[in-house]
């Protein structure tokens, strides 16, 4: 929970949403459901649902001028789509991006990478969630064999070139938001 959803606004103002009261609805490994009473800057009161996960890192692998990528049936949505290497650590445990980037660059993709420079974080879902995503940038690229969890068991690694990762995009394979905010903040950090 940050610092502005309890106290003041950044400006120094009280936020435009003060939480009042708070109730968990729902818990499992992965997130909690909570409901708050709220209260807005003109005193009237209403609910807010949130979905508290934890922050993960995106892994943006590039070699040869293109992308390593994963590609996995999205239960949510009911189909395939490709992105780049991401997640968050088991039990909703908190562990340092650096080192759980190295790990689901591994996991994912069975690279390891002699470079790995952060790019930057993002919000994701900040209508409905306080979880975000720390964005690496990973070259020098060094093969091995996947260690995927239960959950990754259909996944699908290739090498996509920039031109297909542009055609992937058009033609509705990759729809991942974080994909394509990482894509932009690749595009941002190269100049």
């Amino acid at each position: 929970m940050s610092d502005l959803q309890e106290g003041d606004g950044a400006d120094g103002r009280r936020p435009a949403v003060r939480r009042i009261a708070s109730r968990v609805v729902y818990e499992n490994p992965w997130m909690v459901v909570r409901e708050d009473e709220i209260e807005r800057l003109d005193g009237s009161r209403g609910i807010y649902g949130v979905v508290d996960k934890p922050d993960f890192v995106l892994v943006v692998p590039e070699e040869n001028g293109g992308f390593h990528m994963v590609e996995e049936y999205r239960y949510p949505i009911g189909r395939r789509t490709w992105n780049f290497p991401q997640g968050s650590a088991p039990g909703r445990a908190h562990v340092e991006p650096l080192e759980l980037a190295r790990r689901e660059l591994a996991e994912e993709t069975g690279f390891t990478a002699g470079r790995l420079r952060r790019i930057g974080y993002l919000n994701c879902a900040h209508g409905t969630s306080g979880q975000g995503f720390t964005v690496f940038h990973a070259t020098d690229l060094t093969p091995g064999e996947p260690d995927r969890e239960v959950e990754e068991q259909d996944m699908r690694q290739r090498w996509v070139s920039r031109a297909e990762f542009r055609e992937l995009v058009a033609t509705g394979r990759i729809t991942d938001d974080s994909t394509l905010a990482a894509y932009a903040l690749l595009a941002i950090a190269a100049g």
